[in-house]
């Protein structure tokens, strides 16, 4: 994890990420945002000795209680926060990547101060999480309990759709959003809300960066449609001060069978 400077480790509690093992998923929202801030962090699943076996006790139980009194999680990701609880002294729980990112995003930083911008944020990150599921749908469009090769013929045409008309629709708004802040917020080019990083930005980089492993031709023939995208935007957040080391760390975890899946025929042909 990060290493954050003392006056963080002194400020923060040990916040910890409850996720699947070994793929990025939606776990690694709230990683880059924790990363980018410096904060410290324990992502249980990957960092303790049996911490999965946590992770399933806390988010994917069916009882009427997730731990510390705090109501179901559906499911992971969850964050718990040791001392945030109702009664200041219990772990607070909660679930959702969206929720989380939003709890998070004033009390480490990447979110602004006033409300407006705060709600902006969020705009842009809810609508970047619905293309991350949108891809995934892409390779289980019928049930996402059905294996990618019983359900092929529906994902080809289901891929075919993202590529054609979904995946442009979302640059567009990014980049016209990159676009506004430039002009009026004092984004440079590289922020989509303000004049410094949010989770809006980290999260909109995830899903570029994601559709670009899952599509790799689709995307290479569309950074010439979304230069301000994939220039100084895409490779700003890359070079970040929190997320340049942890991009080139063993603890990004590689691509492999989450959300972001690389099947040939479902590319650009």
């Amino acid at each position: 994890m990060a290493q954050p400077s003392s006056k963080k480790q002194r400020t923060h509690p040990q916040y910890e990420l409850l996720y699947h093992p070994g793929i990025p998923g939606r776990g690694e929202f709230i990683r880059l945002a924790l990363e980018a801030a410096g904060v410290p962090y324990t992502d249980t699943a990957n960092e303790q000795k049996d911490g999965y076996s946590t992770v399933q006790k806390i988010c994917m139980n069916t009882g009427t209680e997730s731990a510390d009194g705090n109501p179901p999680v559906f499911s992971p990701p969850a964050l718990r926060v040791p001392g945030a609880g109702k009664d200041g002294k219990s772990a607070l729980i909660i679930s959702q990547t969206p929720n989380i990112l939003f709890y998070l995003g004033e009390k480490i930083g990447i979110a602004p101060e006033d409300e407006a911008s705060k709600y902006h944020v969020q705009q842009l990150a809810l609508t970047a999480l619905d293309l991350n599921n949108e891809v995934h749908d892409s390779h289980h469009p019928i049930a996402v309990m059905l294996y990618y090769e019983d359900q092929k013929e529906e994902s080809l045409k289901k891929a075919k759709d993202i590529r054609e008309s979904r995946i442009p629709k979302f640059l567009s708004y990014f980049s016209r959003t990159l676009q506004h802040n430039e002009k009026t917020g004092g984004g440079q080019g590289k922020y989509l809300v303000g004049d410094s990083l949010t989770y809006a930005d980290t999260t909109v980089w995830q899903v570029l960066d994601g559709c670009m492993f899952a599509f790799p031709k689709e995307m290479q023939a569309r950074k010439s449609e979304f230069p301000d995208l994939f220039g100084a935007f895409y490779e700003g957040v890359k070079e970040h001060k929190g997320l340049k080391e942890y991009l080139s760390s063993e603890r990004r975890l590689a691509y492999s069978m989450g959300v972001f899946r690389h099947y040939p025929e479902l590319d650009r042909q």
